[in-house]
């Protein structure tokens, strides 16, 4: 797949627009009608994080534990992006997630999606596909989707970051609501048992930990040595130098402004929120969220 993205600039970059109640964009509705209609295997994987919370982290994991002793040579040749498709993207005249999805030789198909819950396919609930939901804090997350959003020439510009702020809170960034996203996806774990709801907190605390759950919901019994390489490919470090792996591979993102990964940090929200934005932002996250089941941590 090659994306020639080399003439875009900022003044091309996409609108924000309500749809059917989410800010989205044009490249993740276009193929609307595919995407709504895909047929899902029942050993499909499904990924599914709010933008920037541990997408590429997660699929990175589960592709090494499931193809990296068959097939090591994909690992090296192939982006992520190619062995684990993103399912409602469309670039036209390019390629598509769901065509990139059909067409994956690998089983089980590992798929990723920002999707909020009502808009997943019917067809991984009628499936009960398993679903891996990561989530990350909301300051943190909210950092990293600005500078994401400052260097990626097909999101639309971030702006300043106290007017981004405003706009994260209000969910007027694309994919919506970081609340109704992580809030969704926290409701619809209660009456569906195959979805895997983990924390990004989690992930940076004990690595080798979240991958024994991983291992556990999916079914598989890999090697101590097996995980231990997986654990320690999947490091930060390892990952942001990996050009399989960090996205440097696609013109669209300018690492000029900011790499695609960036810190990998619990708490860097601290370098960048104002003693009067915390408190305005605490304020809102109060009222927004009131299920006292589900808590994230701000540190760790």
């Amino acid at each position: 797949m090659s994306l020639d993205f080399n003439k875009m600039d900022s003044s091309s970059r996409p609108k924000l627009y309500d749809f059917h109640g989410v800010a989205m964009t044009d490249i993740f509705t276009a193929n609307w009608e595919n995407v709504q209609n895909f047929q899902a295997r029942p050993d499909d994987i499904l990924i599914a994080t709010y933008p920037k919370a541990g997408t590429t982290w997660v699929s990175q994991i589960l592709d090494m534990l499931y193809f990296g002793q068959m097939s090591p040579e994909r690992l090296k040749t192939l982006p992520i992006y190619e062995r684990v498709p993103f399912l409602e993207m469309m670039i036209p005249n390019v390629v598509t997630g769901t065509d990139q999805a059909d067409k994956l030789p690998t089983t089980p198909r590992l798929i990723k999606t920002h999707l909020p819950v009502q808009f997943v396919p019917k067809s991984f609930w009628e499936q009960n596909c398993r679903i891996i939901y990561v989530a990350r804090n909301a300051k943190d997350n909210m950092v990293s989707y600005y500078h994401f959003d400052c260097m990626n020439l097909v999101q639309p510009a971030a702006g300043d970051w106290k007017s981004f702020f405003q706009r994260f809170m209000e969910g007027k960034v694309v994919f919506g609501s970081w609340y109704d996203h992580v809030n969704g996806w926290w409701k619809k774990k209660q009456t569906h048992s195959n979805i895997h709801y983990m924390f990004y907190e989690d992930m940076i605390e004990d690595t080798g930990r979240e991958i024994d759950k991983l291992c556990n919901f999916v079914g598989l019994s890999p090697s101590v040595e097996e995980k231990e390489k997986v654990r320690s490919e999947v490091q930060f470090d390892s990952m942001k130098k990996n050009k399989m792996a960090n996205y440097s591979t696609l013109p669209v993102m300018d690492f000029k402004v900011s790499p695609f990964m960036r810190k990998g940090k619990v708490g860097d929200w601290k370098n960048h929120f104002t003693v009067a934005q915390n408190e305005e932002f605490e304020e809102d996250y109060k009222r927004k969220m009131t299920d006292p089941t589900l808590q994230l941590r701000w540190e760790i």
